[in-house]
C-alpha cells in the first residue's frame, strides 16, 4: 500500500504522471504561489528585480539609472541624486495554466513583492536596503484510491500532497563610485522563512482507520553576501556603454529541519509515530556569476543584455520519494530595452512615459526524468511619471512558458503582472536662508 501512496500523492508530477487529476487544486486554500515544480529543493525561485527590471526581460547587471533603485547589482546604488531619499514598493499578480498528459488546472495569486529604500552617504556613495522574495512553495495534489479490492476493504481513501511557504531575502548594500567611471558595491544578504511539505492518507468513510499525516518543516535563517562592479565609458556626450558583473557567495542554509508522522483518529486526537528535529536543513544556495552590458543614450533609450550562471549540480536536497529529481547547472539569458520619447515634454503626457520590452530564456536548476526544466518568455511594461521627473508607477507584464508535455513532464503557461511605485523626495539639502 505504501507504494500506491507514493504514486497517488505525486500523480501530477513529471515522472509519476499516471492517472492523477489535479482539478481539486483550484479549491486549494490561498497560497503564495502555485506550481508543481515547487515540490523540489528550495521551491520555485522568483524572478529578481522590480517592475523596472521585469519589464525589460530581467536585465539590470549593467544598468545605471538615477530615477530608480536597481537592486540587481549593488554597484548601481551609487547612481542617484545625492540629495534624495528613494523608495520602491511593489506587488505582483500571477495567472497560471498548468497542463499534464490528461488534465489541466488554473490558479492565480496576488502578493506583495518588494520594499526597497535608498539613501545617500557621502558625495558619490549610497546605500540601500529592502526585502524581496527569493523562492516560493505552493502546490496541492489529491487522488482517490481506485483499486476495488482496497476500496471494499478500507472504504473511501484519499491521498494528498501539499506544500506552502518560501524563502525571503533581506539585504543591505553599500556602493561607491570611483574616478567617475567605476562603481563598486557590496551587499549583505539574510535569507529567512519556512517551507512546509505534507503527505497525508485519509480514510474518509471508515472511522476504524486513522489518518496518516507525514511531512517536513524547514525553518531557515542564513547569511551570505553579494559583490558587484560596473564600468562606464562614453561614446559621445550623450551616449555611454556600461559593463557590469556580480558575484553571489554560496551558502549552506542554516536552520532547523523537522520530519514528523502522526496517526489521527476521527476525533482529531493525534498519536506521534516519529518526530525528529535536526539543525541541518540539507539545503544550499550555490554561488552565482552574473555579467551584463548596456548601451544608453541619456534620457532617451537603453539596450541591455545579461547572462547569469549558477551551478546547482553538486547541491543535494532531501530526497522526494518516488520522483527522479536531480539538480543541474542553471543558465539565464536576458535581453531588454527602454525608450522615452521626450522626458521633458510639458504638453503631451505620454511623451514623458518610458516604454520597455524584453525577452528571456532560462535553463532551471531542476532535472526531472533526466530532462532539464526550461522556461522562456517575453516582457513589456512602462513607467507612468507622477508628480515630478523621478516619481512614477511602473507596470510590467511577463508572458511565458515553463516545461513541456513531452516525456511525462508538466507544462506551465503564465501571465504575470508587477506594479511598482517609485518615490523620490529631496531630504538632504541645506537652506541658504532660515
Amino acid at each position: 500500500m505504501q507504494k500506491r501512496y507514493n504514486i497517488g500523492c505525486i500523480a501530477f508530477m513529471a515522472a509519476l504522471f499516471l492517472t492523477g487529476n489535479i482539478s481539486h487544486a483550484q479549491n486549494t486554500d490561498a497560497m503564495g504561489t502555485f506550481t508543481p515544480y515547487s515540490v523540489f529543493g528550495v521551491g520555485d525561485i522568483n524572478k529578481a528585480g522590480t517592475a523596472f527590471n521585469k519589464a525589460m526581460g530581467g536585465v539590470g547587471i549593467a544598468v545605471r539609472d538615477n530615477r530608480v533603485i536597481n537592486i540587481l547589482n549593488p554597484a548601481a546604488f551609487s547612481e542617484r541624486d545625492t540629495l534624495t531619499f528613494m523608495l520602491d514598493f511593489g506587488v505582483d499578480q500571477k495567472n497560471l495554466i498548468v497542463s499534464g498528459k490528461n488534465s489541466k488546472t488554473g490558479y492565480n495569486v496576488f502578493n506583495m513583492h518588494h520594499l526597497v529604500m535608498s539613501f545617500p552617504l557621502y558625495k558619490k556613495s549610497a546605500f540601500a536596503f529592502g526585502v524581496t522574495p527569493y523562492s516560493s512553495v505552493g502546490y496541492k495534489f489529491e487522488e482517490s484510491e481506485k483499486d476495488p479490492a482496497l476500496v471494499n476493504q478500507l472504504g473511501e481513501v484519499r491521498y494528498q500532497r501539499y506544500g506552502t511557504g518560501g524563502i525571503n531575502r533581506a539585504f543591505f548594500g553599500v556602493s561607491q563610485q570611483l574616478f567617475n567611471r567605476i562603481s563598486i558595491g557590496l551587499e549583505g544578504i539574510y535569507y529567512f522563512g519556512s517551507i512546509d511539505r505534507y503527505s497525508d492518507i485519509l480514510f474518509l468513510s471508515n472511522p476504524a482507520y486513522r489518518a496518516i499525516n507525514t511531512g517536513t518543516d524547514y525553518v531557515i535563517s542564513s547569511i551570505t553576501g553579494k559583490a558587484g562592479i560596473q564600468f562606464k565609458a562614453n561614446f559621445s556626450k550623450e551616449t555611454e556603454v556600461t559593463a557590469g558583473a556580480t558575484w553571489l557567495f554560496g551558502t549552506n542554509l542554516s536552520g532547523d529541519f523537522t520530519k514528523f508522522s502522526f496517526a489521527t483518529n476521527s476525533a482529531g486526537v493525534k498519536d506521534t509515530v516519529y518526530y525528529n528535529v535536526a539543525n541541518n536543513t540539507q539545503m544550499e544556495i550555490p554561488s552565482e556569476l552574473g555579467a551584463g552590458i548596456s548601451v544608453k543614450k541619456r534620457d532617451k533609450w537603453l539596450i541591455a543584455a545579461d547572462y547569469i550562471r549558477q551551478n546547482w549540480s553538486n547541491v543535494k536536497f532531501a530526497a522526494t520519494p518516488g520522483i527522479d529529481f536531480l539538480t543541474s547547472l542553471s543558465n539565464r539569458f536576458n535581453f531588454g530595452f527602454e525608450y522615452t520619447p521626450n522626458r521633458y515634454d510639458i504638453r503631451y503626457y505620454f511623451k514623458r512615459v518610458t516604454y520597455r520590452g524584453g525577452a528571456y530564456y532560462e535553463q532551471s536548476y531542476m532535472k526531472i526524468g533526466g530532462r532539464q526544466v526550461n522556461s522562456f518568455g517575453i516582457t513589456a511594461g512602462l513607467t507612468l511619471p507622477v508628480f515630478g521627473l523621478n516619481n512614477g508607477v511602473g507596470i510590467s507584464m511577463d508572458l511565458g512558458q515553463r516545461g513541456s508535455l513531452q516525456n511525462y513532464m508538466v507544462r506551465e503557461r503564465y501571465l504575470m503582472f508587477n506594479v511598482s511605485i517609485s518615490l523620490c523626495d529631496r531630504w538632504f539639502y541645506k537652506y541658504r536662508y532660515e
